[in-house]
């Protein structure tokens, strides 16, 4: 096995996925502005963000699958020369067709700095200090999630949208520095399961299509679909396909893909209504609402190396049940006194952004401890898989339920869908909860062995 300096490479990985989550929060609070220039319909407008999103998260498990079987350098080149020329493509779109044209591309791409990221870490960085590698990925995510708002307001504000792309093919620079510290890799000759990923990327493209758009028709397809992929796999036994059925029979795994589940309801769902909260309730600017979301993803940025030391010391387990308890009281505080003051929501957002970053950390850093590495890109992908899916369920179903009322006062109804939050980490704790009873039990067994 080669070596990996994971001191140089991790910091210049989180920049990298720093980019490419913060395409996509750049683009929320420029999708108005989008609207109004190429003169299309709000429906149309919100496919310039949900294509991103849907298309980030399939890729990403996509990519994660073939590090099985392809090197990872090789992976992270076609993933970042996709996400870069799309990019560059978006700088001159000046119709509908192309901008959604380059946004599904850069999407294909985007996904190798997620996916990629948690089997490098898994793969090459001992499990002593794996936990501070996989923060600092958590950490990357959580500035972008948070800084987002901000540099697409200023760039959308003095040179327009298209200067958005211009961010995102900085990955251009990245590329060749990750090509030279990455590992050079010989993998063992397999097949790849082209059939099950075409299935995989059917089945959640058609249950968000029926979630979006309360379609009945959606929702048979999405079930006939999920059918005839669950046939493919028992026809195949489960050997080499895309969606490998080992991975769920880990001790463990399961419980952990729910907790995750809804830990990316939570992230993305607030995400979504803090901005709308902030511009309905209080009618901040868009600049001004990403100065109050800020100061959270900085101070979680900041808190990314003591994290990291944190759960290499004391475990993951612990962290997950601290830092989840401590997004279920934000969740509590957002749905009793969200409409008192938006320095509310910045002072919450001080604790959640910490806390999420910190709990999907040690999320990730506990599943890769209990997967064997030949089950390290297939778990590791359907999780973030999960994670991804989870976050663009929330946001269409938040959106969903605003919709569904619009005649009761904003107030009231911001405070409904966080109630409908704040039972996500009261899910997650009870996962976590039958989790760590089997956890102990286990290391309870191994100690008298």
């Amino acid at each position: 096995m080669n070596n990996l300096n994971d001191r140089v490479v991790m910091p210049v990985w989180m920049l990298g996925l720093f980019v490419v989550v913060m395409n996509t929060t750049m683009f929320n609070v420029s999708v108005p502005s989008i609207i109004t220039d190429l003169r299309i319909s709000s429906d149309l407008g919100s496919w310039i963000v949900s294509s991103y999103s849907i298309g980030y998260a399939l890729s990403t498990v996509i990519y994660s699958r073939l590090s099985d079987i392809a090197p990872i350098r090789r992976l992270v080149a076609i993933g970042l020369l996709i996400l870069g020329l799309s990019s560059v493509l978006g700088i001159f779109a000046h119709h509908f067709a192309l901008l959604l044209t380059a946004r599904i591309l850069q999407s294909a791409g985007a996904g190798a700095m997620a996916g990629l990221g948690l089997v490098l870490a898994s793969r090459y960085i001992p499990i002593e200090r794996r936990g501070k590698a996989i923060s600092m990925i958590a950490a990357g995510s959580a500035m972008a999630f948070g800084l987002g708002p901000i540099v697409g307001g200023v760039i959308s504000e003095y040179f327009g949208w298209n200067g958005l792309f211009v961010v995102t093919c900085l990955v251009l620079v990245i590329l060749p520095i990750l090509l030279k510290l990455l590992p050079k890799e010989n993998p063992k000759p397999a097949k790849f399961d082209y059939f099950g990923a075409a299935w995989t990327v059917i089945n959640a493209t058609t249950l968000l299509i029926a979630v979006t758009q309360q379609s009945l028709i959606w929702f048979v397809a999405s079930i006939v679909t999920i059918a005839l992929h669950v046939l493919h796999i028992r026809k195949a036994k489960g050997e080499g396909t895309f969606v490998n059925p080992e991975v769920f029979r880990q001790p463990g795994y399961n419980r952990l893909l729910v907790v995750g589940f809804c830990l990316l309801i939570i992230n993305l769902g607030n995400l979504f209504l803090m901005p709308l909260v902030l511009a309905n309730l209080f009618h901040k600017s868009e600049m001004m609402i990403g100065f109050l979301i800020a100061p959270g993803a900085i101070l979680s940025a900041m808190l990314t190396p003591f994290v990291g030391r944190w759960l290499d010391r004391y475990g993951n387990v612990r962290f997950l049940f601290i830092g989840t308890a401590v997004l279920m009281v934000v969740m509590a505080l957002f749905m009793t006194a969200l409409g008192n003051s938006p320095f509310i929501i910045m002072c919450g957002y001080l604790l959640f952004s910490p806390a999420f970053s910190a709990t999907l950390a040690s999320l990730n850093n506990q599943t890769s401890s209990i997967l064997p590495k030949h089950l390290i890109g297939s778990g590791m992908g359907m999780m973030q898989l999960f994670q991804f899916f989870g976050g663009s369920l929330s946001v269409a179903i938040c959106g969903l339920l605003l919709h569904k009322m619009r005649n009761i006062s904003l107030e009231h109804a911001y405070n409904h869908v966080y109630q409908l939050l704040f039972l996500c980490p009261v899910i997650a704790i009870v996962m976590l909860g039958w989790y760590y009873s089997s956890y102990r039990k286990k290391v309870q067994a191994q100690n008298l062995i």
